[in-house]
């Protein structure tokens, strides 16, 4: 992601440069420096764009440190526009099925075998969207981690007479560093918390 990052930054009008220099910080590291990374860019009011996962128990109060430096944040576990498009797609299935119990659910992915977490942030928050819409019901959940697979998410549903599937397939890492990158432009001139559905739809949306 990092040399993503820096390859395609000239294109949306940025340059990497230090940190102590930086107009906005990109985190994309491991769960167990995630934190430690967050809290110093806060403190030094760094406009922070996130997609670590792995350490969102810390969350809370990571946030409120960038709030007490009036330095915004934007962290989510994916910054894919397809994804963030098909968490939404997840969650009017859910709620159009929350009633019809006949239909069992299921949440499946695959990632590459050097992913750290298991399942993902995207999976768990797939699964908490499809709760908050209401679907109350068991959600079999399971994640693969084999070979070099950039990312294949999954939502079922399936009945006695029929099943419904969702999948969003990533070909490549790059659709992730244009959504960091395209939340970095979002984020300056900003104040406060937000994720990746606030940079990509207006309120109410």
């Amino acid at each position: 992601m990092n040399k993503l990052v820096e390859q395609l930054a000239p294109e949306y009008g940025f340059e990497i440069a230090p940190v102590e220099k930086a107009d906005v910080a990109m985190e994309f590291t491991h769960p167990d420096s995630a934190p430690a990374n967050l809290r110093r860019l806060a403190l030094a009011r760094i406009p922070t764009v996130c997609g670590t996962t792995g350490w969102y128990s810390e969350l809370p109060a990571i946030a409120a440190l960038f709030q007490e430096n009036d330095t915004p944040l934007v962290t989510s576990p994916n910054f894919s526009v397809g994804v963030a498009v098909f968490k939404r797609l997840a969650g009017f299935a859910a709620e159009l099925l929350k009633d019809q119990t006949e239909y069992g659910a299921w949440a499946w992915e695959i990632h590459h075998d050097a992913k750290k977490d298991s399942p993902s942030g995207t999976l768990i928050q797939l699964v908490e969207t499809m709760r908050q819409h209401g679907y109350s019901r068991f959600i079999d959940t399971a994640a693969s981690r084999a070979g070099k697979h950039p990312g294949t998410h999954e939502i079922g549903f399936d009945s006695a007479a029929d099943t419904i599937t969702l999948r969003h397939s990533a070909r490549s890492r790059e659709g992730f560093a244009r959504g960091a990158l395209k939340s970095a432009q979002w984020i300056l001139g900003r104040q406060g918390i937000y994720t990746f559905d606030d940079v990509l739809f207006p309120p109410n949306c």
